[in-house]
């Protein structure tokens, strides 16, 4: 494709400063992509595809600069609704979450919003009623506002509302067979709960508490058969599952009915997220013991509060933003009719204080 001649351009040949920035003036015509061109030394093809994202591999990197700064110095602007309008699209991507006071899901939003931004979409955030309480359902009217939808698996009242319509879907975080969503992206929650078994079983613990989500989620169901099939066949092993909602207060008072029920005390316990795992500290010193001493206590995450409590918690690194970032080009895969990115995502466990052997008596 020829690109024109960027050498005649006084920038590109090296001749002195750039000139100033010169903008559309008040009176005149809107600059458009023939002027941009023009002024560039490119044909309008190149200036197609470099301000549509769609140079790499056609235009060398220089002539992009050189078209960037033509249309900066111009004030160009593309005509968005113009194009949306060509393209049947509008370029913005929903993404439903369970409630936005969880950092994990900001972070989810920061990873596809980055991704979005670097190919011209918008996302808008939709939290689920279910995490924040009554919530308008968006969906009546989001065929004609949206291109597609990305949703985690815990927003469970806002994806029956999702499924009704004919939107791309993307899911996170969800059960792979499932054959409502156009692509799944799952972090490989199974093996961090691995990583932390083998850690426990390392320490010496073998009498645990699984301190597990009240909240039904194909997330925590794999959390929790993953726990168990690493436990199975450790002899005198044994976990006693205890559901708690996700909340400071609730963890700690289901943690503590499992510390002074009956029998003996669990040296370990594994809770499904880092809030859980905050009640449970709390609950361990309210009965007058110590973490790690009497009670290794672990979570799953790796949010800032993991690093706020003292002493610091062992829990599983959960990469959030790329999580955002691999949902939002899913859903452009899907758009531009290719094949998603395969794999679970990996996850890392922490090791910090909250965790220890077992003290001997």
């Amino acid at each position: 494709m020829a690109h024109g001649s960027p050498k005649d351009h006084p920038a590109a040949a090296g001749q002195g400063a750039a000139p100033p920035p010169v903008g559309p003036r008040a009176g005149t015509p809107r600059p458009t992509s023939r002027d941009v061109a023009r002024f560039a030394g490119v044909s309008q093809a190149t200036v197609s595809l470099v301000l549509g994202e769609k140079w790499r591999g056609r235009v060398s990197e220089r002539t992009a600069g050189l078209v960037r700064d033509a249309a900066r110095q111009l004030g160009y602007r593309p005509n968005l609704a113009a194009r949306n309008l060509r393209l049947g699209r509008t370029r913005t991507a929903l993404l439903v979450v369970p409630a936005l006071t969880n950092e994990f899901f900001a972070r989810v939003y920061t990873g596809a919003a980055t991704v979005a931004s670097e190919h011209g979409f918008g996302v808008v955030l939709y939290p689920s009623p279910e995490g924040v309480g009554p919530a308008k359902d968006p969906f009546a009217s989001a065929r004609a506002a949206l291109d597609g939808v990305i949703a985690s698996s815990m927003a469970a009242q806002a994806l029956t509302a999702i499924r009704g319509t004919d939107l791309p879907l993307v899911m996170l975080d969800s059960d792979p067979a499932d054959p409502g969503a156009a692509a799944h992206v799952n972090l490989d929650i199974a093996d961090g709960m691995r990583q932390m078994s083998a850690h426990l079983l390392g320490l010496g613990h073998r009498r645990f508490v699984h301190l597990a989500s009240a909240v039904s989620s194909w997330t925590f169901d794999v959390r929790a058969r993953a726990l168990a099939t690493a436990l199975r066949d450790v002899p005198d092993a044994v976990v006693r599952t205890v559901p708690a909602p996700l909340d400071v207060a609730g963890a700690r008072e289901a943690a503590e009915r499992a510390l002074t029920g009956p029998g003996l005390r669990p040296t370990a316990i594994v809770c499904d997220d880092d809030i859980l795992a905050a009640g449970a500290c709390k609950a361990v010193r309210r009965l007058g013991l110590r973490v790690p001493d009497d009670v290794s206590v672990t979570g799953f995450d790796d949010l800032a509060l993991a690093t706020a409590l003292e002493p610091e918690l062992t829990t599983v690194s959960l990469p959030a933003e790329r999580v955002g970032e691999r949902g939002m080009s899913a859903l452009l895969a899907v758009l531009e009719g290719r094949p998603s990115e395969e794999g679970d995502i990996p996850v890392e466990l922490v090791v910090r204080g909250s965790s220890a052997p077992v003290r001997t008596v």
